[in-house]
């Protein structure tokens, strides 16, 4: 989904769509496009996903996390409106805008976080488990012969291999509900200290997914020693600790691969980045800097 999409999907939700110069004065302000086009608009922020119909579901359920987590008193960002828009075939939901982040969150900030939701009973109502390896097969289709054959063929072997081990694990912490996409990114640190955002992945799961994010973190995307010894401490433990954590991380390094897959036909650095990227997984060198994307 493209930018152009998305305010046509604005337009016909009787939102305001325009762009541009004017955005700060009503106008939409395109703030991220990524899995979801997001918006700001006024006091509010709007997500539009993709027009895949299964996402109307997973929107019903971030909003229902979102209320869940506001009964249990974790910070996290606050739903203003109880149910998705279905408009043109894609789902729309509607944010409280949080202030603006008096600093950049860290580790240690997101540690804090995790704790509370670690710490959180079921709620009221299903969440799926962590389908990290799920999204796979669709960007490895979507990169289509961008990429070279045999390493889409290499990743869904270790798609494969990967889904199979972590199926046999055994958590040291005792399962339930989990963030799913644990990284500083996806907290926002306002006047009244850290609040959690992006709650569409939202599972119920090995509560070890969300702490081998930040353990890849450090060894593929450069956060430092110090920043990474600080979210143990806040956190209380040390994934890397856990004989499964390799399991676990061979399986996110594997949907990271396969995400920036689907960007490769349009985009020359997409490609670049995929490729560094499944060459250290065949050379199987465990050092080798990943950019972001």
């Amino acid at each position: 989904m493209d930018e152009a999409r998305a305010r046509e999907v604005l337009d016909a939700a009787g939102l305001t769509a325009d762009g541009g110069a004017d955005a700060g004065a009503g106008g939409a302000e395109l703030l991220a496009l990524g899995e979801n086009a997001v918006f700001g608009l006024g006091d509010l922020v709007v997500k539009v996903g993709r027009d895949a119909p299964e996402l109307l579901e997973r929107a019903r359920r971030e909003l229902a996390v979102a209320r869940w987590l506001q009964d249990r008193g974790v910070p996290a960002v606050r739903a203003a409106e109880a149910e998705p828009r279905q408009v043109l075939g894609h789902a729309v939901t509607l944010w409280h805008r949080l202030p603006a982040p008096v600093r950049p969150a860290g580790p240690a900030d997101l540690a804090e976080l995790l704790r509370l939701v670690h710490a959180l009973p079921a709620p009221p109502f299903a969440l799926p488990r962590r389908e990290l390896l799920g999204g796979v097969e669709r960007w490895l289709r979507l990169a289509g012969d961008a990429i070279d054959p045999a390493d889409a063929a290499y990743l869904r072997q270790r798609r494969d291999g990967f889904a199979a081990a972590a199926a046999a694990l055994e958590p040291r912490l005792a399962p339930g509900p989990i963030h799913g996409d644990a990284l500083p990114r996806n907290v926002v640190v306002g006047p009244d200290g850290p609040v959690l955002v992006d709650l569409e992945t939202f599972s119920s799961d090995l509560r070890e997914h969300d702490l081998v994010v930040m353990a890849l973190s450090r060894d593929r995307y450069g956060v430092g020693g110090d920043a990474y010894a600080a979210f143990v401490r806040v956190y209380g433990w040390d994934v890397r600790e856990w004989e499964g954590c390799g399991v676990l991380r061979g399986a996110r390094e594997t949907a990271s691969c396969a995400w920036v897959a689907q960007h490769a036909p349009a985009n020359p650095r997409a490609l670049a980045e995929f490729r560094r990227r499944v060459a250290s997984l065949r050379e199987g060198d465990t050092a080798v800097r990943w950019h972001p994307f």
